[in-house]
């Protein structure tokens, strides 16, 4: 059994989809838009205030946000003539629970 199989599946995350998440929020906008949308909570953002706040083109957030949205780490809805987009917590919560799978282990589980 090589690495990769070995960590295909660690709660409902696979290795992958973890990488991909991270390869998403391993970019400065990116992440700066994530961690705003977790402050936010469930009711979220406009996609246009967030290009305002953030001072990006439309199309710049668009693209951010889409790269986000693949990874499952961000959801949107339609409000009348907006999109929401809000932090996916459960889906933060399961790559966390993925990273952290193994704490320790080596330690006896002593951190």
């Amino acid at each position: 059994m090589t690495i990769g199989e070995s960590f295909d599946i660690i709660g409902n995350m696979k290795a992958n989809d973890a990488v991909k998440a991270l390869n998403a929020l391993a970019q400065g906008s990116r992440l700066e838009v994530f961690r705003l949308l977790v402050r936010k909570g469930p009711a979220g953002i406009a996609a246009g205030k967030l290009s305002q706040y953030f001072d990006l083109p439309a199309a710049t957030m668009s693209f951010h946000l889409k790269e986000l949205s693949n990874t499952g780490l961000v959801t949107s809805r339609r409000e009348g003539r907006s999109i929401i987009y809000s932090a996916n917590y459960k889906r933060m919560q399961t790559l966390i629970d993925f990273l952290l799978e193994n704490c320790c282990a080596d330690n006896g589980g002593k951190c």
